[in-house]
């Protein structure tokens, strides 16, 4: 992300993001041309340069392409699941087209490992195991991890309660309107790991084979950790991307 000296969102990341939100919710279904240029220049307010800057995102991630005289059109869609996610707010995107489904009620157990990632006096924490899916195919098994103080907040959510359940939600997304201090930042590793015959039971995959397994601790604006998510994913329904910008002086 490319984030203006005084910490705003940059007009044509901003229209990229709304843009890019719309695609995902079909709002431009495949082949549909979104409105053009000066369209958009107008009903944001914004000049068609900061479109036609919003417009290069959104080809170089693979959401349109554009035809000289014909105009910008939503891209068809893979069965891969592809995202690019530069920021939290991109990650709590992921209840704009994907579902949650609840495998693992959210419960208290001790966990030596987890506790001590993060940071906590005691071994024990709360805990929960979810599929996220897309258009009903699962991707992805995450087990989140909570510390006791922040996993009470979410005790009386109903989308946390009954295994079976289906939402839209996102851990992060439940917890960014409870916490008195919200998530403000993530650190994140990414490994090869392979499917324990548990996972692949949940997945739908054979025991032991590669998964691509992403770690990502979730920080409060204090820099206490609030969240630690381990998540495993079947690589032939997902792709991981990131955009990396130079800082140009």
């Amino acid at each position: 992300m490319a984030p203006r000296a005084d910490g705003r969102e940059s007009a044509y990341l901003r229209l990229a993001r709304e843009l890019r939100s719309a695609i995902l919710q079909h709002d431009y279904p495949e082949g549909k041309r979104l409105p053009t240029e000066a369209e958009l220049a107008r009903t944001h307010r914004v000049s068609r340069q900061t479109v036609r800057r919003a417009f290069q995102d959104l080809v170089a991630d693979g959401m349109v392409y554009r035809i000289p005289g014909r105009g910008t059109f939503a891209a068809p869609r893979e069965e891969q699941y592809l995202r690019q996610f530069g920021s939290i707010d991109d990650l709590m995107g992921l209840s704009i087209d994907t579902t949650m489904q609840l495998l693992t009620p959210l419960h208290r157990k001790v966990d030596v490992d987890a506790a001590g990632r993060l940071r906590l006096a005691a071994d024990r924490v709360h805990v929960l195991e979810f599929l996220r899916l897309h258009d009903d195919v699962p991707f992805c098994l995450t087990t989140v991890f909570l510390p006791p103080e922040v996993g009470k907040l979410l005790e009386s959510v109903p989308e946390l309660t009954e295994a079976g359940a289906r939402s839209r939600a996102t851990i992060i997304g439940l917890l960014d309107d409870r916490l008195t201090d919200p998530i403000a930042e993530a650190e994140q590793s990414i490994t090869v790991g392979t499917a324990t015959p548990e996972v692949a039971e949940r997945l739908g995959c054979e025991p032991h084979r590669a998964l691509l397994r992403i770690d990502r601790m979730y920080q409060s604006t204090t820099g206490q950790p609030v969240e630690l998510a381990v998540s495993h994913f079947l690589p032939e329904h997902y792709s991981y991307r990131v955009r990396l910008r130079r800082n140009v002086r």
